[in-house]
């Protein structure tokens, strides 16, 4: 059973986990079932697992309320439900939202009976709907090529929190290293007295950093903690140097309390990093310093729970196994990742390219709820130091015609701004892939590295990547959208790779539709291929980073360097000493 503090970054001491076992019916109709939320129905660990025949889903279970949380505002949390839902308690309507990769709550103290309550979601996830945000859902029965199988319904964690009426909504944490500064905003409830304290607490390795009570008038307010100017209350602190990465993820700690003289309304437990991410020179700069990412592309699936992992541990494990392999960082693909996960990069050291789920056929309707879903992911996840850079759509899906259709370049160029407008501190991707318009970097897919044997191929590949003219004859589109041209952006090959691995025993033969972008009969022979595909990377002053495809086997895609439970199929060992070859920070100088 999922029962961690779903919400790492933002904690109350009083909670309670609404995971484990309801009722389920499918359709209008149905029998009752029983699932084991929040994994979705058609996963084995729900205890369901088979596909829907119906796009409308009901869950029901009862629950009690502490009674020590008497007197307070109760909330109601959702991690994410796939796509539309509403709420109801003790038959009445406590609420509606749309999207499936975004939280929600609802204030339900008012459906509250004082005894056994009844909890209702009813869910509608169109199966079939091709302009909703999906990702790598399919919208037919069974998952094929690319595509996997769906998830519907309740998918991360159901939770309840007691609250007093004055309360912090959020926090949001801004670090100017530049400065050695970190700028404090936040948002407190309607309710709250209209003269309040919030009195702060930062810590670093358990030495205090800064503390400081503000006094302050209406709902939104904003602290710049000086934390150079404080340095002398931690003894020993030295500040310099203590910047986040992937070597060194320090975290500073800290303690919001809302005040009203002596009366303490809310108290958060939280945490920031300072870190800075900017672009100079045609590289990438992490903390004023050159850095070579070195990705993974990470789909984020688990053969047992599809989008939802079995297991906080498996998170962790994934980012242990990831940098045992010498991998520094990971782009999410067409899945908002759970909080937890999210959690464990900043805690372990692990970049992230935050991805949002596409829509697939372009309409305004389409457009619309991708970028109200899309905000929303963006409030979420703004604190955590891992999340370098925002990404959303992948190889021109959802807007097909790109190269050349002025309306969809004028989308994907506003969900640019979009994402530049509510948070200027990090690096935006609008298209990944190609037909590019406006991102800061200039992000290639390429799958035509050669087959093994394939030399022609393979020394196309090796001189292609030296020049922007030679990428345009290894990517399957048009590198810029009309109109659009290079503007010295720095230069990543965001998807390469996708080696499918032979692990079989002799004599059993692969499953039809199993499949890699291209193939290595065994861990032997794939080495091979890979260390001469990242030597050629690294021996191309063009490029400044890739993304190798991929983490795990899902499904029908056998091309992880992770079999479909997470296991290494190669040794990690041998893998990190290729990547190793060419440092990650500095001038990327590279070791024979």
């Amino acid at each position: 059973m999922r029962n961690e503090y779903p919400r790492p970054d933002f904690v109350r001491e009083e909670w309670q986990s609404l995971n484990g076992k309801w009722d389920f019916y499918e359709g209008r109709r149905a029998e009752k079932l029983h699932i084991e939320v929040p994994f979705v129905p058609q996963s084995r660990l729900s205890g369901i697992g088979r596909n829907l025949e119906s796009d409308k889903l009901l869950y029901e279970r009862h629950f009690t309320v502490p009674k020590e949380w008497a007197q307070k505002r109760i909330m109601l949390h959702f991690g994410a439900v796939d796509y539309r839902c509403s709420v109801w308690v003790n038959g009445q309507c406590a609420g509606m939202h749309q999207g499936g990769q975004t939280p929600f709550a609802f204030d339900i103290t008012e459906f509250l009976n004082g005894s056994e309550e009844h909890l209702r979601v009813a869910v509608v996830d169109p199966l079939t709907d091709e302009s909703i945000p999906r990702g790598k859902q399919y919208w037919k029965e069974k998952g094929q090529f690319i595509w996997y199988t769906q998830s519907s319904g309740i998918w991360q964690s159901v939770w309840m929190e007691p609250v007093d009426s004055a309360h912090i909504e959020w926090m949001h944490f801004t670090p100017d290293i530049d400065k050695g500064t970190v700028e404090i905003t936040y948002e407190v409830s309607a309710d709250t007295p209209e003269a309040y304290q919030m009195e702060l607490d930062i810590r670093f390795q358990g030495g205090s950093v800064y503390e400081g009570i503000t006094e302050e008038t209406g709902r939104r307010g904003k602290i710049i903690a000086d934390i150079f100017r404080n340095r002398a209350l931690s003894g020993s602190f030295h500040f310099t140097g203590r910047y986040w990465s992937p070597e060194h993820p320090y975290l500073f700690d800290v303690t919001a309390k809302l005040m009203d003289g002596e009366c303490c309304h809310d108290r958060i437990e939280t945490y920031f990093g300072m870190r800075k991410i900017h672009i100079q020179d045609g590289k990438v700069f992490l903390n004023n310093q050159p850095y070579y990412q070195k990705l993974l592309l990470d789909q984020g699936y688990w053969k047992d729970g599809l989008m939802t992992a079995p297991a906080e541990e498996d998170y962790a494990e994934d980012i242990r196994r990831a940098k045992a392999m010498g991998f520094n960082g990971c782009r999410k693909h067409e899945k908002v990742e759970d909080p937890i996960f999210l959690y464990w990069a900043d805690k372990l050291g692990f970049l992230v390219w935050e991805s949002m789920a596409s829509f697939w056929s372009f309409t305004p309707q389409g457009g619309t709820a991708f970028a109200e879903e899309w905000g929303q992911v963006i409030r979420r996840d703004y604190n955590h130091p891992c999340i370098v850079l925002w990404n959303m759509m992948n190889e021109s899906w959802g807007v097909p015609r790109i190269y050349d259709n002025r309306q969809q370049q004028h989308f994907a160029r506003a969900m640019y701004h979009l994402a530049r407008g509510l948070d200027d501190t990090r690096l935006v991707i609008a298209n990944d892939g190609w037909e590019m318009t406006e991102n800061d970097i200039c992000a290639f897919h390429t799958y035509k590295h050669g087959e093994p044997g394939d030399t022609r191929q393979q020394e196309c590949f090796r001189l292609g990547i030296r020049s922007l003219e030679g990428l345009a004859k290894l990517v399957e589109r048009a590198l810029f959208a009309e109109g659009f041209s290079y503007e010295g952006q720095p230069i990543m090959l965001t998807e390469i790779g996708g080696i499918a691995i032979n692990t079989r025993p002799a004599g059993e033969e692969a499953d039809d539709e199993s499949w890699g972008y291209t193939g290595a009969d065994d861990a032997e022979a794939f080495l091979k291929i890979y260390e001469k595909l990242i030597g050629d990377i690294y021996d191309s002053d063009l490029i400044c980073g890739f993304c190798y495809t991929q983490l795990t086997d899902i499904e029908q895609e056998q091309n992880g360097l992770l079999d479909e439970m997470h296991l290494y199929k190669v040794d990690a060992a041998v893998i990190k000493r290729i990547n190793d070859r060419k440092a990650s920070t500095g001038s990327f100088s590279t070791v024979d």
